[in-house]
């Protein structure tokens, strides 16, 4: 075993000679929010989509927050990013942020930041991509400068009426 002293991006920079300037989504960085709500339908089937809410390519995702009625049985989404409706409205990642989270119990704010890739695996937005701003997290080469939808994705349908938020806390 070693000691070790790690320093994260924006403390290295800081600490570089000459200081290099870090990116101001990741160093003291006000949080924005984008947030909705919806309602279920008794019977929305599988691959329903519920557009939640907007965000620009630029944001560094914080966090996801769900919270949601108990909405019976047993209905799963995914909650993703899409195209924006006037830009197409194109699957990017169906569960970028979580994969078949359930909905069938009531909850509130819960963190699915990195459901989708708790081992931080590469195939969501995991814990590598904290420092990263929405489009480099989706493997993009440059900035495509526009805005992105997030989408639950129904898994599982529904089989009661319920509300759904969605809660995304984001720096630009």
């Amino acid at each position: 075993m070693a000691v070790v002293t790690i320093k994260s991006g924006p403390i290295t920079n800081r600490d570089a000679s000459p200081r290099v300037i870090s990116n101001p989504s990741v160093a003291r960085a006000e949080i924005k929010e984008a947030v909705g709500t919806i309602e279920t339908g008794a019977a929305d089937s599988i691959a329903s989509k519920y557009i939640m809410c907007q965000l620009p390519s630029n944001a560094r995702v914080s966090r996801v927050l769900l919270s949601n009625d108990a909405i019976a049985t047993a209905p799963l989404a995914d909650v993703g990013i899409y195209r924006t409706t006037a830009d197409g409205g194109a699957v990017v990642d169906v569960d970028f942020f979580a994969s078949a989270t359930a909905l069938a119990a009531a909850q509130s704010h819960v963190d699915i930041t990195h459901e989708a890739d708790p081992a931080d695996a590469g195939v969501g937005y995991g814990q590598a991509d904290v420092e990263k701003p929405l489009w480099q997290a989706l493997g993009l080469l440059a900035d495509p400068s526009l805005s992105y939808d997030v989408v639950l994705t129904l898994t599982a349908a529904t089989t009661a009426i319920g509300t759904v938020s969605l809660k995304v806390q984001y720096t630009e």
